[in-house]
């Protein structure tokens, strides 16, 4: 048994085909195909069941999922201190962010860092919350900017800022004309969401549910520009973050809320046992204070 085949038996196992398996590990299908059955020999047990239509982990497969990830992990950590040792501000860094925020976020981040870390290259990937935080566990992220309150013990962060919500109106709705707006004022209205997965979506039914303002139960957006067009067109009205706040459109207003001011707070997180962890303080004290 080596590495090398149980970076193939997680494979298999997440798309649960091998040609697409074959695919990521960039390797033939029969050369992992041959190399998947080697590890099963070895075992003396079978991880897959195999038919012409599908593939399916067996029991045994399934339970020597999270040890075979634990072990992969390790690997990481290994490479990565090495790595860390031998020139601590170069390699490649990947970070992760959801939608909402990645759009508007990742081009200030990828300029901080270029000009401060000249010598690393940069991955930055876009996923909604949940993913980037298995993503992050299981190594394959290097840190996350992602929304607070966490509830991972696995996971450290350190918060970057704070970054308030905006009602977004059409330019002929009858708020467009208020220099801010109250949550009692809403409650008249129903608001637009996005779908269910985003981290933003979550922060805007915890804001409906707290104020007793409704949302629109027979729409739901796929992304925050969706939302957008949808203010504009005037179908309804709905919460935008500052940091994706458009200047000088005529179609749209953007009104700020009084207090209390619905917000959340973005921080960036890592794996307590990452061998980057100083790194990751630099980070934090480059991109703190950056949204401005």
């Amino acid at each position: 048994m080596n590495l090398r085949d149980l970076h193939y038996f997680i494979a298999v196992a997440e798309h649960l085909h091998f040609g697409r398996a074959a695919q990521r590990c960039h390797v033939s299908q029969p050369t992992l195909s041959g190399q998947i059955k080697k590890l099963e020999n070895e075992l003396g047990v079978s991880l897959f069941e195999r038919s012409n239509r599908s593939v399916m982990l067996t029991e045994t497969g399934r339970k020597l999922m999270e040890p075979v990830r634990r072990i992969l992990l390790e690997e990481k950590t290994i490479e990565s201190i090495a790595e860390t040792a031998r020139a601590p501000n170069s390699g490649t860094l990947t970070l992760g962010a959801f939608p909402t925020l990645a759009s508007y976020y990742f081009p200030k981040v990828a300029l901080a860092l270029r000009a401060e870390l000249p010598s690393m290259k940069i991955i930055l990937v876009e996923e909604k919350t949940d993913i980037l935080i298995t993503r992050l566990l299981n190594g394959e992220l290097d840190a996350a900017f992602l929304a607070l309150p966490l509830r991972e013990d696995s996971l450290k962060y350190q918060a970057l800022f704070n970054d308030p919500f905006y009602l977004a109106v059409a330019a002929e709705h009858p708020l467009a004309s208020q220099s801010q707006v109250n949550h009692k004022g809403l409650r008249d209205f129903e608001l637009l969401l996005l779908e269910d997965g985003h981290c933003l979506s979550d922060q805007a039914a915890d804001f409906c549910n707290t104020t007793g303002v409704a949302s629109r139960q027979d729409f739901r957006a796929t992304s925050l520009e969706t939302l957008r067009q949808m203010v504009k067109l005037g179908t309804g009205i709905t919460l935008i973050p500052e940091i994706a706040l458009t200047q000088n459109e005529s179609e749209i207003r953007y009104i700020p809320f009084a207090k209390p001011v619905p917000s959340r707070t973005i921080a960036l997180c890592w794996r307590k046992t990452s061998a980057r962890s100083q790194l990751m303080i630099k980070l934090n004290a480059l991109l703190t204070g950056l949204r401005n």
